[in-house]
């Protein structure tokens, strides 16, 4: 089946089908369910291409996230300059970048939000505390939408007005997703001195993130509805993407509501501990989509 999709994919030199199989291996393994989904309901041509974007993305989070705000800084200027030098010369020593270069040879949308994502690091490597929901919207835009985008790009549509739905949905996406993350990991980022809830609205609700309580129930409950609100408006993009894209989409945003869910039953709890969607109901919605694909290509 993967040999296949490589096939499709147009990946025919055996060093590259060996350097997006090591892709495929690594994306597996840190984003099963996202990686399942993929395997399952995008078309084959598209998955190896999947695959290449968010290994990119995975890899170049995991080589600024260590270390102090200079580190991390220092960090990314030496990756950037290693990503852009595989552009100009069409070829790398990691595999990962080879991948992504060839990936954005067959979908040229990709190196443009290759390099707005590299900018929107510079903001991410950076940041310690999130003061209100203007500056939440700005990380957004600088860093969290050229991430989603990197893979995006590949299902965008072609029709201009079309595609700018298209954009507008991945922001609401991107933006419920980014609330999720914040409040998933706010323990964990309490920890590293980095919250990402907006500070006006802990002040306003008199929260204290380190350990539950009735003020962070409500602030957490507050910060779902806000992300509840642009995961409805996000189903437009099942509207504009080409059919065989659809239960793709559908599951990607069916997993985002087990996640808002599951953080509104944590409530004031994730303070102590992570959130997350239940694998279960993971599954069972993967495979309900997969049933569907199932019967249109009948």
């Amino acid at each position: 089946m993967w040999k296949r999709a490589l096939d499709r994919a147009g990946i025919k030199e055996p060093r590259l089908r060996r350097d997006y199989t090591e892709q495929r291996h690594a994306v597996r393994k840190f984003a099963t369910a996202e990686y399942a989904a993929a395997r399952l309901l995008l078309p084959a041509a598209l998955v190896p291409h999947v695959m290449a974007a968010v290994a990119f993305m995975h890899d170049t989070d995991d080589r600024i996230d260590r270390g102090t705000p200079d580190e991390r800084a220092g960090a990314l200027t030496q990756w950037g300059s290693l990503v852009r030098k595989a552009f100009a010369e069409g070829d790398s020593e990691l595999p990962v970048l080879r991948c992504l270069v060839r990936t954005a040879e067959r979908h040229p949308d990709v190196r443009g939000y290759v390099e707005e994502f590299l900018q929107g690091c510079e903001r991410e490597v950076t940041w310690r505390t999130i003061a209100d929901e203007d500056e939440l919207e700005q990380y957004v835009r600088e860093y969290s939408l050229p991430a989603l985008m990197l893979t995006a790009c590949l299902l965008a549509p072609a029709d201009a007005g079309a595609r700018t739905v298209f954009t507008g949905g991945c922001h609401q996406l991107i933006r419920a997703m980014q609330r999720f993350d914040f409040l998933e990991d706010l323990s964990e980022d309490v920890r590293a001195g980095r919250p990402g809830v907006p500070a006006d609205a802990v002040a306003r609700h008199g929260a204290d993130l380190t350990r539950p309580g009735a003020a962070l129930g409500r602030l957490v409950a507050e910060q779902a509805d806000l992300a509840g609100i642009d995961l409805t408006a996000a189903a437009c993009l099942t509207d504009v993407v080409e059919p065989s894209y659809r239960p793709f989409i559908q599951a990607l945003i069916g997993v985002q509501r087990l996640r808002l869910d599951a953080v509104r039953r944590a409530g004031a709890s994730v303070a102590t501990r992570s959130s997350g969607p239940p694998a279960p109901a993971a599954a069972v919605l993967l495979l309900r989509q997969t049933a569907a694909r199932a019967r249109r290509t009948r």
